[in-house]
Order: structure tokens, then C-alpha cells, then sequence
């Protein structure tokens, strides 16, 4: 019995130690929630809820601060490494999980808010203003945002486009009544006010022309596709890329010890920031309850997808347990309920699904960076439900048609969709514009969206975790003959006795050994 014991005791402490940085997670947001609540009672200003959440603060900019390096580094290492035609297998097979995946989370949520009909016990009115977006300038941001035209500028802002008129002096026609002959109204007259047209000069709007700002914030996308196709170029050079490879593969490692290190303090940073925006909320009995159903069917939507789909998918496809996988991706996860950002999130993701879920580096370097700018199932999921609860909202009533562009445009706004904070919000609005609804209605969802937002965010990047074990089990085969055609290369090597090393590193080499060969 003793023994038993002694085994369970060293089973349960191997267990704690291997745990015990997910555990801590767990317990911070825990901690967050409970505290958060408890200081809603000392009635904490403002000015003092920011400082308070300082430490949480320190720990989004400790992440965002690597966010650069680990695309750059993780991108261009696992294109480089890797053959051509594996390459395009690669990228293929994450194209094609991305768009599956993303289309089924659209239909989930459609098929929970038509049925649930959230919108039709809601009521609130309009007020505010937002700016104005063409869903084609939108769009056509999206793809000018691929081409930066300055690849440093493209780590810290992105461009944006906006209307601005093109005015011309003309004469315009206004209608007044009875006025005398210094133009002004007659105060005491008794006669009937006659009409009189005035006619003034003005500035009127005859066209418009596209002005490009920029907006702070990393353009992820130009980043992309500039460093695939850089890693596509010294991965095909041969001896002379060789050089480059070596740097990015050395630097990719040393900014992932940088990363386990920022790991470290995340729990601490996490309970702040959880704490600190329980404390920043207005009125949260009167939210919850005026948007409790449209949050059970978002939610709901968001279960269905991240406990059912994709173990579903994942366990089809790898045969293995998906809730197993799940338990080394929820360090993550939690990292995303937190922080609401999916790019802030993608070092841990992949430090997670490296070292606790031992997904080849090749296909997670190339896989994750990529899914956390275009695979954004939970935001497209919540971009059909908000859309279509903000006509029934309005008691406007979508036919077919307008449901199934519902459909279509969320999965692509979600594409264009940064993986930062509320970023959803934006691309909604190409949304609402498919079925004819005005960017001012968003403002029915604020309220409640910041919480929703952290949700999302956690399936985002659990679809991406399962995108990257998915991908690199379909590639498997093309790994093993990889890594067996190095091991070919590395035994000739040895084999030759050595002779290869001394022709190309004179530098290291005995002269007289030389001299003897």
C-alpha cells in the first residue's frame, strides 16, 4: 500500500510540474473573474481601473513586441526549409481547411439565429454616427494591403482608403417666404407669406476620388506575402541561400526562448487584465439581460464549432483523441480570452502546439502565422449571427438570397479581418452592406461585443491549433522522406571520411592533413 502511495504521490507531482503553467493559467482567470467582481464595490474611477490594469497591460505589449519577429522568422524558415512541391501541398491544404472550416461556422450561425430569432424580443434605438465604408474600398484595402509598398512600414501601419469629394462653385436654389426688401422676414405682416426662390453659390459634391491614410496597426498580410515569397527565393538558391536559412531558422529559435520567458508571466498579466475589464463595465446586470439571448445564440454557435466541428474534424482526419490535443492548446486559449487578439496570441500558439502537442515545427511555423490573419472561424460565425439579428432587429425580413450573401460575405470579410481587438466590428460592416443595412446599426451590438470578442477570439485560434495538426498529419509522408533524404545526405557526408569538410573549410582544417590527403 505504502508503494501504491509513493507511486500516486510522484504520478500526482509529475503531473503538477508538467501542468503547472496551465494550471496557473487556469487559476488567473479564475482569480480575475472573482476579483473583478470584488472591486466592482470600491468604486474605483477610471484613471484608477488603468492603472490597476498596468501589469495586464505590460504583458499584451510583452506579446505584441514579438509578434513581428515570430511571422518574419517562422514564415520564411518553414518555406525555406522545405521543397517546392511540398510547399504548395502545405499551402494548399491550409487553404482548403481554412475556407471548410470558416464556411461551416457561417452556416452553424445562421441556422442558431434564424431559428432562435434573437432579434425579434429586442429594442433599442438608433443613435450615433460611425464612418461611412464602401464595401469595394473594403475590399479593395484587403488586396492593396497584400503589396505594401514599404516592407518596414508594413511592421507598424497599414493604409486605408476613404472618399473625399470633389466640390465645384454652383448656383443652388433655396425657398423662402415673403421676405421685404432688405431681405429680411417680415416679423408684423399680416399678408399671406409668398414663396420666393433665392439663389446662392455653393459648394456642391459633383465626384469623388480615393485618398490612401495610414492607420496604426501591422499589416500581416504584406508581411505574408512578402516573407513566402522570400523564403520561397533562398529556399531554391541552393549554397548560396544556405546563409540566410541558417539566420532565420538560428533567430526563429532564440525569439521562442524570448516567448516561453513572456509565457511565464502571462497568468499574472491575465488576471489583471480579466479583473480590470469586469471593473471597466457600466452596467453589466442591464447588458446581460438585455442581450442574453443574442449572446446564448452566439455562444451556442461558438460551442457547437469548438467542441464538436473541429474534434470532429480533427479525429476523422488524425485518428487520435481531439480533447488530448485541446488540453495542450488551452494555454492559448486562455491567452486569447484574455488578450482578445488572436496575432497577440501567436507566439504561445505556437509554442504550444510545438512543445505540448508536438506538431512539426515545419508545418506549425507555416500553418499558425498565416491562420492568424485569414482563419477567423468565430469571427465569421459571429459576423452572420450579428448581421442577421440586426435586420431582425429592425424587423426587416431576409428572403433566401439576402441569407446566402450573408453567408458568402462573412466568410470572406472574415479574411480581411485583423487578428486584434474588435477588429470584427469592421469587416461587419461589408456585412450589413450585402443585405442593405447601414454601418449605424452596429451600434445595436457595442454594448456587448467587447465580451463576445474574447469568445470568438479563443475559437479562432483553436481552429487554427487544429488547422496546423491537421495539415502537418496530411503531410506526414512528405516530412519522413525530408528528413530521411537529410539523413542520406548527412551519412554520405560521413562516410567520405571527412574529405568534403576539409575541401570547403580550409579555414578549420589542418594544413598538413591536407597536404596528406
Amino acid at each position: 500500500m505504502a508503494l501504491n502511495c509513493n507511486c500516486s504521490r510522484a504520478g500526482i507531482l509529475k503531473f503538477l510540474k508538467k501542468q503547472a503553467l496551465l494550471l496557473a493559467t487556469i487559476a488567473s482567470v479564475v482569480l480575475g473573474i472573482v476579483l473583478g467582481v470584488a472591486m466592482r464595490f470600491a468604486n474605483l474611477s477610471k484613471l484608477d481601473i488603468t492603472y490597476f490594469s498596468f501589469p495586464g497591460t505590460l504583458f499584451v505589449r510583452m506579446l505584441k513586441m514579438v509578434i513581428v519577429p515570430i511571422i518574419i522568422c517562422s514564415l520564411i524558415t518553414a518555406v525555406s526549409t522545405i521543397p517546392k512541391t511540398a510547399a504548395s501541398k502545405l499551402g494548399g491544404r491550409a487553404v482548403v481547411y481554412y475556407f471548410a472550416t470558416t464556411l461551416i461556422s457561417v452556416i452553424i450561425g445562421i441556422v442558431l439565429v434564424v431559428s432562435i430569432n434573437p432579434g425579434g424580443r429586442f429594442a433599442q434605438n438608433r443613435s450615433g454616427s460611425l464612418r461611412k465604408a464602401e464595401p469595394v474600398d473594403t475590399l479593395l484595402d484587403l488586396v492593396r494591403n497584400l503589396f505594401p509598398t514599404n516592407i518596414v512600414a508594413a511592421t507598424f501601419s497599414q493604409e486605408f482608403s476613404s472618399r473625399v469629394p470633389i466640390t465645384s462653385k454652383m448656383n443652388v436654389s433655396t425657398v423662402v417666404e415673403n421676405p421685404d426688401t432688405a431681405g429680411n422676414f417680415r416679423v408684423n405682416s399680416t399678408a399671406v407669406p409668398e414663396e420666393v426662390t433665392k439663389w446662392t453659390e455653393e459648394d456642391v459634391a459633383v465626384d469623388y476620388k480615393v485618398a490612401l491614410q495610414s492607420k496604426s496597426g501591422i499589416n500581416a498580410l504584406g508581411l505574408i506575402v512578402f516573407c513566402l515569397t522570400f523564403g520561397l527565393i533562398i529556399g531554391q538558391m541552393g549554397k548560396p541561400g544556405r546563409v540566410l536559412v541558417k539566420f532565420f531558422a538560428a533567430a526563429n529559435e532564440a525569439i521562442l526562448r524570448m516567448v516561453w520567458i513572456i509565457i511565464w508571466y502571462g497568468p499574472i498579466g491575465i488576471m489583471f487584465l480579466i479583473a480590470s475589464k469586469i471593473m471597466d463595465m457600466n452596467n453589466p446586470q442591464e447588458e446581460l439581460a438585455r442581450f442574453g439571448l443574442y449572446m446564448v445564440t452566439v455562444i451556442a454557435g461558438l460551442i457547437i464549432h469548438a467542441f464538436i466541428v473541429l474534434p470532429v474534424i480533427y479525429f476523422v482526419v488524425i485518428r487520435s483523441n481531439p480533447f488530448s490535443y485541446m488540453l495542450g492548446a488551452l494555454q492559448a486559449m486562455l491567452t486569447a480570452l484574455a488578450t482578445s487578439s488572436s496575432s497577440a496570441t501567436l507566439p504561445i500558439t505556437i509554442t504550444c502546439a510545438e512543445k505540448n502537442n508536438k506538431v512539426d515545427s515545419r508545418a506549425a511555423r507555416f500553418v499558425l502565422p498565416i491562420g492568424a490573419t485569414i482563419n477567423m472561424d468565430g469571427t465569421a460565425l459571429y459576423e452572420a449571427v450579428a448581421a442577421i439579428f440586426i435586420a431582425q432587429s429592425v424587423n426587416i425580413s431576409l428572403n433566401f438570397g439576402q441569407i446566402l450573401a450573408v453567408s458568402i460575405t462573412a466568410t470572406a470579410a472574415s479574411i480581411g479581418a485583423a487578428g486584434v481587438p474588435q477588429a470584427g466590428l469592421v469587416t461587419l460592416i461589408i456585412v450589413l452592406s450585402a443585405i442593405g443595412l447601414p454601418a449605424d446599426d452596429i451600434q445595436l451590438i457595442l454594448a456587448i461585443d467587447w465580451l463576445l470578442d474574447r469568445f470568438r477570439t479563443s475559437v479562432n485560434v483553436w481552429g487554427d491549433s487544429v488547422g496546423a495538426a491537421v495539415v502537418a498529419h496530411l503531410l506526414r509522408e512528405d516530412f519522413v522522406r525530408m528528413d530521411e533524404e537529410k539523413n542520406s545526405v548527412r551519412e554520405d557526408k560521413e562516410d567520405d571520411g571527412g574529405l568534403s569538410n576539409h575541401i570547403f573549410q580550409p579555414d578549420n582544417a589542418d594544413p598538413e592533413e591536407i597536404s596528406s590527403v
